[in-house]
């Protein structure tokens, strides 16, 4: 009896992969809404999660000095996961540094890494050109953020948040006007004090061994393509797809997106 209902656990699994959603700076599991739905209204199963002052965590981001501070409720969340679980994992934006850290410390979890206009940097911030590829440069719009300094004003910021009249101009500009209109609600501003420390060692599980998919967004104005472009160069992905989208396809583009991922769970023989 015991091995019948192991191989009918197996089987489900097999055929309700668990997707599990990471997002941005500033962001919050609300940003899933709409492909959530998509998801689970087609038999898979998804996990939202809120970093560490993000979404409904309470923490005060200024309070958030380090990576792994920020990236705790993912890591928690992936060390809670059943030993023999895998899920595939998705990262928008700075979240794609969730992701390369989960690879290293918990790849055999992980059936796949998709990262979505996200930063894919193998060991994280350890050099110049890592800065360049990785942190966005919005100087042409002028001054956008909204800088806190939770260590002083003679220390560098520790929180930014981009300005509400600009967010719909850099982030949602091909979005419904609802959804931007909600995410001005709830957007929080970032520790990207504890974004940019973020170093990554190998560990026993390597990150090469996760396979990975990237989905470029033509539209960014955030992550920009040249920068998305380089970080592909530089740590190939097993497949990268394109998207005609802004930097929030999960509110411009979600059928699309949905697509996508289906696509991409199909590529590692999931169904």
């Amino acid at each position: 009896m015991g091995e019948e209902v192991a191989e009918r656990m197996t089987e489900m699994s097999l055929k309700e992969p668990h997707f599990v959603l990471v997002h941005g700076i500033g962001g919050g599991s609300w940003c899933w809404y709409k492909i959530r739905c998509l998801m689970e209204n087609s038999g898979y199963k998804v996990s939202c999660i809120d970093l560490k002052a993000s979404g409904i965590d309470r923490s005060d981001a200024e309070t958030v000095l380090t990576f792994d501070d920020y990236n705790r409720p993912f890591v928690e969340f992936m060390s809670s996961l059943p030993y023999d679980e895998k899920v595939i994992l998705v990262g928008h934006s700075a979240g794609g540094l969730s992701l390369t850290d989960a690879t290293h410390k918990f790849g055999k979890k992980i059936r796949l890494a998709v990262y979505l206009a996200a930063t894919m940097l193998k060991t994280g911030f350890c050099s110049e050109q890592d800065v360049k590829d990785g942190v966005p440069d919005l100087s042409e719009y002028g001054d956008v953020y909204e800088l806190g300094f939770g260590l002083g004003p003679e220390q560098p910021p520790t929180t930014a948040l981009i300005k509400k009249d600009y967010q719909r101009k850099i982030i949602y500009q091909l979005c419904p006007q609802e959804d931007s209109t909600l995410a001005s609600m709830l957007l929080r501003p970032g520790p990207i004090k504890a974004l940019v420390s973020a170093r990554f060692e190998e560990g026993v599980d390597c990150g090469d061994e996760v396979p990975r998919v990237y989905i470029r967004t033509t539209q960014d104005r955030v992550v920009k393509p040249d920068q998305q472009e380089e970080m592909i160069k530089r740590w190939p992905p097993a497949e990268v797809y394109v998207l005609e989208s802004d930097h929030s396809p999960f509110f411009s583009a979600p059928f699309l997106l949905f697509g996508l991922l289906v696509k991409a769970a199909a590529s590692v023989g999931i169904y």
